[in-house]
């Protein structure tokens, strides 16, 4: 998967003391981006812009 161009933040559903944090990039089309903030080269799950809809509902 090309992840040219991603722009990750640190989700709103992170916790605020710095430790389980993960990032998301949602600004490319039709997939939304997740990583470990503390591991970013450990992986990066992809998931369809509905099912990241569904979760986070």
């Amino acid at each position: 998967m090309d992840m040219t161009g991603a722009r990750w933040r640190k989700s709103t559903k992170s916790g605020g003391n710095g430790g389980d944090c993960v990032e998301v990039a949602d600004n490319l089309p039709g997939v939304v981006l997740v990583r470990d903030t503390k591991n970013r080269d450990g992986g990066t799950l992809a998931f369809d812009t509905a099912a990241w809809r569904a979760f986070v509902a």
